[in-house]
């Protein structure tokens, strides 16, 4: 059991630290190749941020271990929004002003919806997972033209140009970013190994430990980096990163896993986890999108407060029903 517990730990924090090395590096690159700011933000950091999901889910799904991989796809989410949001408005209010997020918010509900009935025949299957893939490619072409299209003096712009590498050699780019990649395959075995030794130790089923700790544990670089742009006053990019990591999420994430090993989908997940993750993307557009003209909204400390309520009442909810044994 101790050694499970370690690898636990020690798979969580070189998760979060290659992670960052890994987007570091990618957004290196990509600024090298010329590839503008917001489309390197969009894409190549919001990717990059949800690589430990995709790899993590990867591996729980080539073990046979379905369950992780379900559950810390859905879980990624409603902890980037429950917990992470939460956690960085309770520290510094966001004030959210990008008209790009206010595209992104509503297809970021879109493709939960889309996602739900794709899977409410209880089945995620490899057919299911190449068209979440199809998906996430079209999402990729999509917030190509949203990037090509949008205002210079966008806020969302501004602040990625001020928080991306500007003058990385490629060598170290290329360097970062191959790093990152293999420490972040390492640390997900690792993980995944302990999550699961954890899981059958106590009894545990695969889904809610993907739904708790491991998702926790994968949205570590999603936490880090809203908490950090929103004390630079990067609002946009605080909450920016939380929807394009949310929609890799669904798309990629459960794409992979369902391709790599195809699951069955417990009632819980369209009964209990999706609903919430959607009732918490249309607060999240309520509170962004605000009631002002100009389409600005404030998630202000209160609403920080009841997100990381709703939060942690959830993870109650699911270890309580775990402790009576469904």
């Amino acid at each position: 059991m101790t050694a499970f517990v370690a690898a636990l730990i020690a798979g969580l924090a070189l998760l979060a630290w290659s992670a960052d090395r890994f987007v570091e590096g990618a957004a290196g690159l990509a600024r090298a190749l010329g590839v503008s700011t917001l489309i390197i933000g969009l894409t190549v950091v919001s990717f990059g941020t949800s690589a430990p999901e995709m790899l993590v889910s990867a591996v729980a799904a080539w073990q046979g271990n379905s369950g992780i991989a379900l559950g810390n796809a859905i879980g990624s989410n409603i902890t980037n929004m429950g917990l992470v949001l939460g956690t960085t408005a309770l520290l510094v209010p966001l004030c959210v002003h990008s008209s790009t997020l206010n595209r992104e918010f509503p297809l970021m509900l879109i493709v939960m919806l889309a996602t739900m009935a794709l899977l409410w025949n209880g089945v995620l299957g490899r057919i299911d997972g190449l068209l979440l893939l199809a998906g996430m490619v079209g999402l990729v072409a999509w917030t190509v033209h949203l990037a090509r299209s949008s205002p210079p003096d966008d806020p969302l712009v501004v602040e990625y140009g001020e928080e991306i590498p500007k003058e990385m050699p490629v060598g170290k780019a290329w360097l970062l970013l191959t790093l990152g990649l293999l420490l972040l395959l390492f640390s997900s075995k690792l993980l995944v190994w302990g999550a699961v030794g954890i899981a059958q130790h106590f009894g545990i089923s695969d889904l809610v430990i993907g739904l708790t700790i491991v998702a926790i544990g994968t949205s570590l670089p999603e936490l880090a980096a809203s908490v950090v742009a929103a004390r630079k006053g990067e609002d946009d990019i605080a909450v920016g990163n939380i929807i394009g990591s949310n929609l890799f999420n669904l798309l990629g994430v459960l794409g992979i896993a369902g391709i790599i090993g195809p699951a069955v989908v417990e009632p819980a997940v369209l009964k209990r986890d999706f609903p919430l993750m959607l009732g918490l993307s249309v607060a999240l557009y309520l509170m962004a999108r605000g009631l002002r003209r100009n389409g600005a909204g404030t998630i202000e400390r209160w609403a920080g407060l009841l997100l990381v309520s709703v939060y942690f009442t959830y993870q109650f909810v699911l270890f309580h029903g775990m402790a009576r044994g469904h």
